[in-house]
């Protein structure tokens, strides 16, 4: 019996295309982590001043915390890691530039918290419940507070951390109602995306 009898020839070619839906999903996925990375860096451009305090109010979280409910927390840290590593090399995506003396700023701490929030997003997709969801994504934006207000208070003092978490409270809690409907609606598209 020849090869082409016993089947080897179409075993092949399963195993070829196996390799080639293995490849095609990891351009998919890297293509998923480049976009949301780039949807942190839109958000970090759209930076309104807030008297009293020098952290802007940005549409960064809403961009990080998505980033985790539509592509689970270990795309959604590498979007996040993504987005930190192309503001370190200089490219201006933070809200005022880049560079990696950027991240040493007084708001730098905010940033360094960002891959923590996807990840906590990411775990609360994975719960399936809006509550779930509500709950991990609201334990990402006390991880970025946390993070932000700890480093703020080291470089400029815990009046000026004081007054930039009592800047976001109300409008954390819009962020996180507009993250949960669009996340609702994302995740089951880029879930399918990404494969």
């Amino acid at each position: 019996m020849s090869e082409m009898e016993k089947g080897t020839r179409p075993a092949t070619l399963a195993g070829l295309g196996t390799d080639s839906d293995r490849g095609g999903r990891l351009v998919r996925r890297a293509a998923a982590v480049a976009g949301f990375a780039i949807l942190t860096a839109v958000g970090a451009r759209i930076a309104v001043p807030l008297p009293g305090t020098v952290v802007p109010f940005t549409f960064q979280i809403v961009a990080v915390l998505l980033s985790g409910l539509a592509l689970g927390p270990r795309l959604g840290v590498a979007s996040q890691a993504a987005y930190l590593a192309a503001g370190a090399a200089g490219l201006p995506v933070f809200a005022a530039g880049g560079g990696a003396a950027y991240l040493l700023g007084p708001t730098g701490g905010y940033l360094l918290a960002f891959p923590i929030a996807a990840a906590l997003a990411g775990l609360g997709a994975e719960r399936g419940s809006l509550a779930g969801r509500a709950l991990f994504c609201a334990l990402g934006i006390l991880a970025v507070h946390a993070g932000g207000t700890a480093w703020l208070g080291l470089t400029a003092g815990p009046g000026a951390a004081r007054a930039a978490l009592e800047s976001f409270a109300v409008s954390d809690l819009l962020k996180l109602a507009l993250v949960l409907l669009i996340g609702a609606r994302l995740r089951p598209r880029m879930r399918r995306f990404v494969g």
